[in-house]
């Protein structure tokens, strides 16, 4: 890279909390490519390797975007609350829920809300006390 000040930028751009996604790839290894970074791919053989090798592609993605004097997006900010929560639970913890959901007639969600705003309410009262 001649251009310091692309340098400097992009060098900025690397330090910052991209997301990478790495999925199997159907011909064999595994793909590896950053949501944020339109364009931005890479494979290998290994999940090691597509890790490795995603750095290298999102650097030279980097130059190529600045020194088209293209906007580079920045990561979205980890700590900004969507209201979205995912979870992976026990299938048999799944069933229990839904089957009381059911009984009250509310929303797997709102069964789960209610929950979750029970005992942090409990937790909040025991600390007060």
């Amino acid at each position: 890279m001649d251009n310091p000040e692309i340098e400097k930028k992009v060098n900025y751009y690397m330090s910052l909390p991209y997301e990478i996604k790495v999925t199997p790839s159907p011909e064999g290894g595994y793909v590896a490519t950053i949501p944020d970074l339109p364009g931005c791919i890479t494979q290998g053989e290994t999940r090691l390797e597509v890790l490795e090798m995603i750095e290298d592609a999102q650097r030279c993605w980097l130059t190529a975007e600045l020194e088209d004097d293209e906007e580079i997006p920045e990561p979205p900010d980890p700590y900004k609350f969507d209201g979205q929560l995912r979870l992976r639970i026990p299938r048999s913890l799944h069933k229990k829920l839904s089957k009381c959901a059911a009984r009250e007639g509310v929303s797997l969600n709102q069964l789960a809300i209610y929950l979750m705003a029970s005992g942090i309410g409990e937790q909040l009262t025991d600390k007060q006390g």
